[in-house]
């Protein structure tokens, strides 16, 4: 060391002697001494008087936090004149202003000791310089078998806990929960750019912590009982709200980390390959309905003789046991229809005795490749008792038909098959679905069958199942597709017995309690049934503002802008997160649409099952139907009308609360009319769902591309690509323009496995570059080759599985705006329909009064008496 250092060294108090000028500990201690020892301790003492709630006498784990949450609010809040004691933060920057350039001399001296201490660890520490040996490093450091051991893993997790509940619980003034919402919500939105599940954890993480703290604000702070209305007005707010964080929570846990299981390969050797049933249950579906699916499961890739397929016919008709004898599959019907679709299955296992059991809805239709993709695991595990797969539909549900957004934006049962079963999947509780899986009949059978004790015997059978200690699997390989509902109302009724089974299983074997599951699987399944108890709480958040527009209740007693400070975060983090997890598969603030049309249709449901789990029969959900005309459905938007009216009439209150209420209200008043407004939006999206739109295609079209060969009458052949098929017909895009008369024969081929399949079919009109066909008179053996080489391909919905990420939510929100504003113009326009007939029978009666009204007499011609 130079003499002029130590000489500075001795000068300032960092040393007494000269030789301990060279140790490290100097050296690090000189790039941070810049007063005496003395001054230093003297400055300590004095900013003690701006941390007034920390002891440093004797310092808590908790202080460390308030110190840091304190610090950053002096630099970004000035504090008021009358509080400040010792130090003005203000002051103190004024007077360096005033010495800038003895604070340039000071960094340039404190820049010059860096490159001295950087070049002394050069010397003695490279390593510590050289980032891929200290990245080595703190990765030794994190797989140090240290963590393993009981004692340290529990040593952090109650540390994290600790510091969860100092996060939540410590109390803030307005100004600091706004600067930690600030601070907190400017890291989310940079994490949330950065790639990869661990940024995806951090925001569940910021997410919870947000959430949590409203909810321990709301139920420690805001809850006024000085009158009962107050009081009722905030307790059932304050329920309504716990369940929705219980919900929140519960999702997190779900499906913050997905299993993505691979497919198992089968032997080489078929021989190893076990024998399968397939059990098409029906009861009162068209043949229509049923044709494709019974084609598709007898072209599925499995050796014959391990293959039999079965009709299950609950309504025992005579055209389905003529249609399955001439086809030659088997065909079972019973004397005795009790449990519906569950008992239609379990009479079948008691006639049939194949190894596992594959089982498709009427109108689901199996690709080829379906057993293929799914039996290699039950080779590969004993224990392995079911493999679901998605559930996939070719034709628009009522949301995307009625709002136009069929392959726009996710539809509502997207977010179940593409991300909660791949999350269940983790924790070994995937459930069954009904449809589109394959169970090993020895567990089933040793469940007793199909579960008959609720109406939603699918997942009752896989709880069962694991109970008994059974493996389930997720493939999120979409290997069948089927019809959605054709209709809102039958989209509700299912539903319906959707949310009333689950609640039935809620009561009858709930899976909190009871032996045989863990705790990850009861969490799953204790999702799965409180998501349908929905229907009250959103009810609840349809009408809480209107407690206060128009009984003056206060549901949050706080003032508006703290109200805007912990309401806010926790919706906009829990938005966020859930866009960055779920933005794939369900479109921001969607969930609320879909909940807002069906709330008011569980709620009594889920209440009775609730009170009589036995109540309540099996509905059949109707497949394939038609919808001659568009029309409005006056009978579903009963409930919608009535809560926007309330609503419209809350509005109204708030209003002449503004003119005539206390100044002091104002913010509370303009924050429950905001809320109303958005739910006017809500409500009316719901309406517009309600306008069925006209749907007379028999068969549905699915739009894929798929190489053909058109054959004209003139003996000439054309490469061509589809651009939508269905059973009845397909359109082709045509390499060059095609003169063709309507009802001109022709013929197409498409290939399958090598071969070429030649469908007889009729033109329906043709363009520059597009012809529209229609099959013409074909035997059963083209209807089943055709179904084969088109909706049975084993890629046929490959393309349909890739979905664009949603960039933003503001997409979502924009789309709840605008679909509201849609639903109201559509009211408009219904009403004035309703009343123009009245209102033309008006006019007419009173042309007609006006007719017996006294008038001037007409003044006599002249030249006439």
């Amino acid at each position: 060391m130079s003499d002029r250092w130590t000489r500075w060294l001795l000068a300032s108090g960092a040393i007494r002697h000269p030789e301990d000028a060279g140790s490290l500990g100097t050296v690090l201690l000189s790039l941070f001494l810049v007063a005496p020892a003395e001054g230093w301790r003297a400055w300590g003492r004095q900013i003690r008087h701006l941390f007034p709630h920390v002891d440093f006498d004797r310092l808590r784990p908790s202080d460390v936090l308030r110190i840091v949450l304190q610090s950053l609010w002096l630099l970004v809040v000035r504090l008021p004149g009358e509080a400040r004691h010792g130090p003005d933060p203000s002051r103190l920057l004024r007077k360096g202003r005033r010495r800038w350039g003895e604070r340039r001399r000071v960094k340039s001296a404190m820049r010059l000791q860096w490159q001295r201490f950087k070049s002394w660890a050069v010397r003695h520490f490279p390593a510590l310089l050289d980032r891929t040996r200290l990245r080595g490093s703190v990765e030794h450091a994190a797989l140090h078998p240290f963590w393993d051991h009981w004692l340290a893993r529990y040593a952090c997790y109650a540390l994290a806990v600790l510091l969860a509940v100092i996060c939540i619980t410590t109390p803030f003034d307005v100004a600091s929960q706004a600067l930690f919402v600030l601070l907190l919500l400017a890291v989310a939105l940079w994490v949330r750019r950065v790639p990869g599940p661990v940024p995806t954890l951090i925001l569940v993480v910021f997410s919870i912590t947000v959430s949590t703290r409203y909810i321990w604000w709301r139920a420690t702070s805001t809850i006024n009982d000085d009158t009962l209305a107050n009081l009722i007005a905030g307790v059932v707010l304050l329920c309504a709200e716990l369940y929705a964080w219980a919900v929140l929570l519960l999702g997190f846990f779900q499906t913050s980390w997905m299993l993505r299981r691979k497919v198992v390969t089968l032997p080489t050797d078929t021989a190893q390959w076990p024998t399968v049933d397939v059990f098409i249950p029906t009861y009162n579906e068209p043949l229509r309905v049923l044709k494709p699916t019974v084609f598709a499961a007898m072209a599925l890739d499995w050796p014959r003789d391990k293959l039999r397929v079965y009709i299950l016919d609950d309504g025992s008709r005579e055209e389905m046991r003529q249609f399955a004898e001439e086809i030659g599959v088997g065909y079972i019907i019973r004397e005795r229809h009790n449990h519906a679709k569950a008992g239609n299955i379990n009479h079948a296992l008691t006639l049939t005795n194949s190894e596992f059991v594959a089982i498709f809805d009427c109108d689901h239709i199996p690709t080829r490749s379906f057993l293929q993709v799914t039996m290699g695991g039950f080779l590969d595990d004993a224990k392995l008792a079911l493999v679901q797969t998605p559930h996939h539909f070719f034709s628009p549900d009522p949301f995307e038909r009625n709002l136009n957004t069929f392959r726009k934006v996710p539809n509502e049962g997207e977010l179940f098959y593409g991300r909660v079963q791949d999350g269940n999947d983790l924790w070994n509780a995937t459930f069954f679905c009904g449809s589109c899986a394959v169970l090993r009949r020895g567990p089933l059978e040793e469940i007793g069958g199909i579960a008959v004790e609720t109406v939603t015997e699918d997942a009752h059978t896989s709880l069962k199942l694991h109970r008994r200690g059974y493996r389930s699997s997720y493939l999120n390989l979409v290997q069948a597709a089927g019809l959605a509902t054709e209709s809102l109302s039958a989209h509700i009724g299912q539903r319906i017995r959707w949310a009333r089974g689950m609640t039935q299983i809620f009561r009858t074997d709930n899976p909190l309690l009871g032996k045989g599951l863990s705790l990850a699987q009861r969490l799953c399944y204790g999702n799965a049934m409180l998501h349908f108890l929905y229907g009250i709480p959103r009810v609840v958040f349809l009408t809480a503002p209107l407690a206060f527009l128009l009984l003056h209740a206060y549901t949050i007693y706080a003032p508006a802008m703290a109200i805007v400070l912990y309401v806010l975060p926790h919706m906009v983090f829990a938005t966020i997160t859930n866009s960055r997890m779920h933005g794939q598969f369900r479109r921001s603030y969607w969930g609320e649409i879909y909940e807002t049309v069906l709330a008011w249709y569980i709620t009594l449901p889920t209440t009775i099952a609730l009170l009589f789990p036995k109540l309540g029969k099996f509905n059949v959900t109707a497949k394939g139907g038609l919808v001659e005309e568009s029309y409005f459905d006056w009978g579903i938007t009963k409930p919608y009308l009535v809560l926007m009216s309330l609503n419209v009439l809350g509005l109204v209150a708030g209003v002449y609360r503004m003119l005539t209420g206390p100044n002091d209200e104002l913010g509370t008043v303009l924050v429950n009319m905001a809320w109303t407004g958005y739910n006017l939006f809500l409500l009316g999206a719901a309406l517009a769902v309600a306008k069925e739109s006209r749907q007379v295609r028999v068969t549905h079209r699915v739009h894929t591309r798929l190489p053909l060969t058109l054959h004209l009458p003139d003996g000439k052949c054309l490469p061509c690509h589809t651009v939508d098929y269905s059973e009845g017909g397909m359109a082709i895009e045509l390499p060059h323009a095609v003169k063709l008369a309507p009802d001109t024969p022709l013929y197409i081929s498409l290939r399958r496995s090598g071969r070429s399949f030649s469908f007889p079919c009729l033109s329906v009109f043709a363009s520059a570059d597009r012809l529209s066909l229609r099959f013409a008179a074909l035997s059963r053996e083209q209807e089943m080759d055709l179904v084969q080489c088109t909706f049975g391909r084993a890629d046929a919905w490959l393309r349909d599985e890739v979905r664009a990420h949603e960039q933003t939510p503001m997409h979502g929100l924009r789309d709840i705006f605008r679909l509201g504003r849609d639903g109201f113009g559509l009211l408009i326009t219904q009403v004035l329909d309703y009343l123009d007939p009245l209102l033309s029978r008006l006019a007419r009666l009173s042309h007609s009064l006006a007719t017996l009204l006294p008038r001037q007499p007409a003044l006599p011609i002249e030249g006439k008496s």
